[in-house]
């Protein structure tokens, strides 16, 4: 029996759960998250790649797919290709003129991807998070009435910030001025990570669609005494460690997210 994977089951709630604008955005951010082999023309020289076209009605469309076998499946064998993170594929296409044809012929969660819907994706990614939490917490308590679509973003997003932080903590919150909300405080970051992961956290809240509570995100040190009382009543989330190293090797293209491919 062929593995499902996460674009698989994401495809299958938009297209069956009925969730409406909840599941669609569920889609794309499993698309931006997920890791995609795109068909090339022939092997890449440098960094720059010549993907394969398909005609797709009145325009071209590259060809994607989510795992190296089902890319091999639908080549009938071994093909030239490279592997990216479907938001930097995204990217890269921005503003070509030219569709996703995702998992064509090769599973359920085949999808095509039209430019204007790439366009719009890119943008939605490229939203800057919200500046940093310059209030200090007079009040903290146990997070209260929170989606669990938004706990599972920040649950999945935050395991993917392994060996960036210590760990993470949600909680409902009082400022000094009385604002009430909740606070997503991240203990221990490393400070040039600090940017990548309140992208992280704003993207879960964008992605919850219409309806999602404001999420303040904030880091402290290990030692501040607001991270003692978030151990006391917040929710806890801990990063996964990262195992040890490999020795370096010779990057391919598209494995950069700050350095898509160069389309020739």
């Amino acid at each position: 029996m062929a593995e499902t994977t996460p674009l698989d089951a994401a495809h299958k709630y938009m297209v069956e759960g009925g969730a409406g604008d909840a599941a669609r955005l569920g889609f794309y951010a499993t698309l931006a998250d997920a890791p995609l082999w795109l068909l090339l023309e022939s092997a890449p020289e440098g960094d720059a790649i010549v993907p394969k076209l398909a005609q797709a009605g009145d325009g071209e469309v590259v060809l994607a797919f989510d795992s190296e076998e089902r890319l091999a499946a639908f080549a009938q064998g071994i093909a030239p290709q490279a592997a990216m993170p479907g938001r930097v594929l995204v990217q890269m296409l921005t503003g070509q003129g030219i569709g996703l044809a995702l998992n064509i012929g090769v599973a359920s969660s085949e999808t095509l991807l039209p430019p204007e819907i790439l366009d719009w994706l890119a943008e939605f990614l490229a939203e800057a998070p919200e500046a940093h939490l310059d209030a200090r917490p007079e009040e903290l308590a146990a997070p209260d009435g929170l989606p669990q679509e938004l706990l599972r973003a920040l649950d999945a997003r935050l395991a993917r910030a392994g060996g960036l932080a210590d760990c993470a903590y949600l909680a409902a919150v009082r400022y000094a001025d009385g604002r009430r909300g909740h606070l997503l405080a991240i203990v221990g970051a490393a400070p040039e990570a600090e940017r990548a992961i309140a992208g992280a956290m704003a993207e879960a809240v964008r992605f919850g669609g219409e309806g999602m509570p404001e999420l303040d995100v904030a880091f402290f040190a290990p030692d501040d005494p607001v991270a003692a009382r978030l151990e006391k009543v917040a929710l806890r989330f801990d990063l996964p460690e990262l195992a040890a190293a490999e020795p370096p090797s010779p990057a391919a293209p598209g494995s950069d997210p700050d350095s898509p491919p160069i389309l020739r």
